[in-house]
């Protein structure tokens, strides 16, 4: 306690100070709006005391089990209600919750799981075969769950020994859980695919879900009650802390298990949604869609896409058909959004293309964010402010990850300087914009996902007729970006583009596959090295 004429004398104690937690936003929503629908999933519907109730089931089971401090709970589901309860129940029994990617090979499943130590599974049966897979591939042998979710048709075979539902209600709804001791304690993690391809395991703390939930609302001017329809993934940084966000407004969750244009027209016209996230293929689909699926929007519905900014011709569509497009940024280690693209109302008066040219900027910090810069990577100094010279766009504050999971180098590295290095390279604008250029980690982001250009080409030079490989990101207005390989064939070899797609889709995550092979000479510095931002420029004549 530092001995200033402000001093009360009084440590810091329960009355006056308490760990920043999400879990603490629902428990209030519960008790302010008991009655309010927190939670629509077809003909389901449940309250925000159910919610609670039901969160607090699966928290006491859990520890009914022995799962408690730093314990990893593994999530492979859909957009469903049990995916919205492991975001609460898990850390009430003050375990860490592991959403993972479903359109993931099992392999990578499988890394994941023994590199968090998974000790709890519940998966959907949508996903039991690629998860039965990656079981008999890792050395983790966790409690497996069943989640049967009414809304999926299809089939699935049951791995565990108990079903998500009997789990659940073996617990107290009355379960007593217990607020984090520290702020600073894990709550989540996400990995996060790097250059090598191998995932790195991004830890959240509850101080930074609160905040980012917290900054949600306010990026979003949510009112009270909105009406979230969930197209974007949750097990994808945790759905930018929407999950939470919407305890603070007591708003309602809208599950969607699939995106497709009619589900989407039919939700957002029946339940009145107000707000919706998702990359630009979720745009494409909207816009794309037969007209006797389309239907007409109850208002203006307020939809956030990051990845890569929205074609010109796509956003004045987007606003024609009842849309308010804002363009936000951020990574896995920011807890999604960390930066939005404030718009200024005197804009409004810009001709469409400088409009456009405004939109396409990543922008500036969240609220909760406390510094965002661009900064020579070398002199740790900010760059000119002149929307030229180019720099690493760089973080600060409570909103960025607590490190990397069993990975002390990353996180140094990572952390260099005081600053959290994001890897992407852009430009400070004067008006104190930030704009990305070039991703210095060849990061192609296509429908929303990551791909790390360098395991795509991996999977390419294992083919036995494949000299050299290069793979980058070539624009594409359905999915923002889409893998475009470029190779060079070994002497006297033969190859189709169609025998290397295939090829590359036997060894990579469907998502991951080229869609375009080129077959050309790689262009190359004196020293050999592959010069990426010319193939970006070809690419985009391919």
């Amino acid at each position: 306690m530092t001995d200033t004429p402000y001093d009360t004398g009084l440590d810091k104690n329960p009355a006056n100070f308490q760990p920043l937690t999400p879990l603490t936003l629902l428990e209030r929503a519960a008790s302010v709006f008991p009655d309010r629908t927190a939670i629509v999933h077809g003909p389901l519907r449940r309250t925000y005391a159910e919610f609670y109730a039901r969160c607090r089931r699966l928290g006491s089971a859990l520890a009914k089990r022995g799962i408690g401090l730093g314990d990893t709970v593994s999530a492979v589901l859909a957009n469903t209600p049990a995916m919205l309860e492991c975001h609460y129940g898990v850390p009430m029994a003050g375990a860490v919750l592991n959403t993972i990617n479903t359109r993931l090979d099992a392999a990578v499943i499988a890394f994941q799981f023994d590199h968090a130590e998974t000790k709890v599974l519940i998966v959907d049966r949508e996903f039991s075969r690629v998860v039965k897979e990656a079981l008999a591939l890792c050395k983790a042998k966790p409690l497996v769950i069943d989640y049967h979710d009414p809304e999926f048709s299809g089939a699935g075979e049951r791995l565990g020994g108990i079903e998500y539902e009997d789990f659940v209600a073996g617990g107290d709804p009355a379960f007593a859980w217990k607020m984090p001791d520290d702020e600073w304690d894990a709550i989540a993690l996400n990995y996060t695919s790097g250059t090598t391809g191998d995932p790195k395991g991004v830890v959240y703390h509850h101080r930074g879900a609160y905040l980012l939930a917290i900054g949600n609302v306010l990026t979003g001017a949510m009112g009270r009650h909105p009406v979230y329809l969930w197209t974007l993934p949750m097990f994808h940084c945790n759905g930018w802390c929407f999950p939470w966000t919407l305890s603070v407004v007591a708003g309602t969750h809208v599950c969607l298990r699939q995106v497709r244009a009619r589900a989407m027209y039919d939700a957002i016209a029946q339940h009145k949604v107000t707000h919706l996230c998702g990359a630009p293929i979720v745009m494409s689909t909207l816009l794309n869609a037969p007209a006797e699926e389309k239907k007409p929007l109850p208002h203006t519905v307020e939809f956030f896409t990051a990845a890569a900014p929205p074609p010109e011709a796509v956003l004045a569509a987007m606003k024609a058909a009842g849309f308010n497009v804002t363009h936000v940024y951020g990574l896995t280690e920011t807890y999604g959004p960390a930066t939005t693209n404030e718009w200024h109302r005197e804009w409004d008066a810009l001709p469409p293309n400088e409009q456009a040219a405004k939109k396409a900027r990543q922008g500036v910090r969240y609220v909760p964010l406390e510094a965002l810069d661009v900064l020579d990577p070398e002199t740790m100094k900010p760059v000119p402010r002149d929307g030229e010279t180019l720099g690493e766009v760089m973080f600060r504050g409570n909103v960025v990850m607590k490190g990397y999971l069993k990975n002390k180098a990353s996180t140094e590295k990572a952390f260099e300087g005081g600053w959290f290095h994001s890897g992407d390279l852009g430009v400070m604008h004067p008006d104190g914009y930030v704009q990305l250029k070039d991703r210095s980690k060849d990061i192609i982001i296509s429908g929303g996902e990551n791909i790390s250009s360098i395991e795509v080409e991996d999977a390419l030079y294992k083919h036995p007729a494949v000299q050299a490989a290069a793979v980058v990101a070539k624009p594409d207005d359905k999915w923002g970006e889409t893998p475009c390989a470029f190779v060079e064939l070994k002497p006297g070899a033969k190859a189709t583009p169609e025998e290397l797609v295939a090829w590359c889709r036997t060894n990579l995550a469907g998502y991951k596959v080229p869609r375009f092979v080129v077959f050309a000479e790689l262009p190359k510095t004196s020293t050999g090295k592959i010069q990426k931002f010319k193939l970006r420029e070809m690419a985009k004549g391919v």
